[in-house]
């Protein structure tokens, strides 16, 4: 087996183009708006996706024959951090969550009807998405076995029934791929299926736009009633009963492209936490002299690449086709709180600088917190890496 760190000279060009670009034209758009874009202001997407698109680095996952770049999930890694630089640098480029991996899951189980009415118009942003799977408690979470919304057959299609809440860009979201269960009950393995709802469509409503931590992702989070909402069979993405399974072909690399996002926050932070223990003295001495800085400041560095290596790894294994369940796993986990162990000690090195205002660490700060909720909360994680390990130790033993 050959894994290589060599990047390639398209990627490293898309990535360097997108470096510019954020610095020059992302991050300025961020500093006016306060990195609080949950309202959702149409008219700055539109003008930052189009400037995307002028410099070359707009929808870099996005397949060739949707208007993407193509990029594989290596490529996206190096990339997507770059674009992560600024929080508003993912929406500019058209690949923020939940849109990129909305877009991976149409690419890969849509029909080609499905691919020109809802695949074509998203990767071109022309419109945006949700994902409607958790539900309040004690619906799916964390586990989504608990699955709670139904879908009934009906003479003419299905019709869905149930709460959905903390949906991702709900707000302005031109459809909704919902998780509903077609047989079993809550907590059986099986009997989702995927549902491409409108959202024009009447039974689906919005009923409020929930006040969260963060404040960065376009359209924020909201809570939806499904309440007599008739689709017909067009509408079932993929096959009936097999929505948990596709929701794997979705979660394992959108997992992914969270870490590739928020380490380039984490670097971020760093390089703000570096500038000012240069720039900044007490004790007579530069703070980058002095011997409890210089170990925030160094083990940040060992974070990011620590969590970069563990990301690109499991990335190459996604790529190939492997199983990586994993590598996701553990580059998740230990990315999600390395972040945050990141932003947390920039904040420290700069002191009162760090909480105020007057730098974005606080900004920074509140955002990364909630990474280790989504996509699985890093307990749920570890109980599934123990889980695997365990098993794969019982078969090397049998094997003997």
């Amino acid at each position: 087996m050959s894994i290589g760190f060599e990047i390639d000279e398209r990627v490293a060009d898309i990535a360097r183009r997108t470096t510019e670009f954020v610095r020059n034209t992302v991050l300025p758009a961020e500093e006016a708006s306060g990195g609080n874009v949950h309202a959702g202001p149409e008219p700055l997407r539109r003008r930052l996706q189009e400037a995307a698109r002028a410099a070359g680095v707009f929808a870099p996952h996005a397949g060739r024959a949707w208007g993407g770049l193509g990029l594989d999930l290596c490529g996206q890694a190096v990339v997507f951090e770059a674009a992560g630089y600024s929080l508003l640098g993912p929406l500019a480029l058209n690949c923020a969550a939940p849109d990129e991996g909305n877009m991976h899951l149409l690419e890969a189980v849509a029909t080609e009807k499905q691919k020109e009415r809802y695949l074509r118009p998203l990767a071109a942003g022309e419109t945006r998405s949700c994902f409607a799977m958790t539900e309040p408690a004690p619906g799916a979470g964390s586990d989504p076995r608990a699955l709670s919304t139904t879908a009934t057959r009906t003479g003419r299609g299905w019709r869905i029934d149930g709460r959905k809440w903390f949906i991702s860009g709900a707000d302005g979201a031109a459809f909704a791929i919902c998780m509903a269960r077609t047989s079993g009950t809550p907590g059986d393995p099986g009997g989702a299926t995927m549902f491409l709802v409108d959202a024009a469509n009447p039974g689906m409503k919005i009923t409020r736009n929930i006040d969260t931590l963060d404040q960065g992702l376009f359209g924020g989070h909201s809570e939806l009633v499904l309440d007599g909402c008739e689709v017909d069979d067009d509408a079932v993405l993929g096959e009936p009963d097999q929505g948990f399974a596709y929701a794997q072909v979705r979660l394992g690399p959108a997992r992914m492209t969270h870490c590739m996002r928020w380490l380039g926050a984490a670097r971020r932070a760093q390089d703000i936490a570096l500038e000012r223990a240069a720039d900044r003295s007490a004790f007579g001495r530069p703070l980058a002299e002095l011997g409890m800085v210089q170990q925030l400041l160094a083990d940040s560095e060992i974070d990011i690449e620590t969590g970069r290596a563990m990301l690109w790894r499991a990335c190459w294994e996604l790529d190939q086709g492997r199983p990586a369940a994993q590598h996701t796993s553990i580059a998740k986990t230990y990315v999600s709180e390395a972040v945050n162990r990141v932003v947390d000690r920039a904040v420290q090195v700069c002191g009162a600088l760090g909480i105020s205002g007057d730098a974005p660490l606080s900004r920074l700060y509140r955002e990364v917190r909630p990474f280790r909720i989504y996509d699985g909360p890093s307990e749920t994680h570890r109980w599934a890496i123990a889980k695997r390990a365990v098993r794969a130790a019982r078969e090397r033993r049998a094997a003997r």
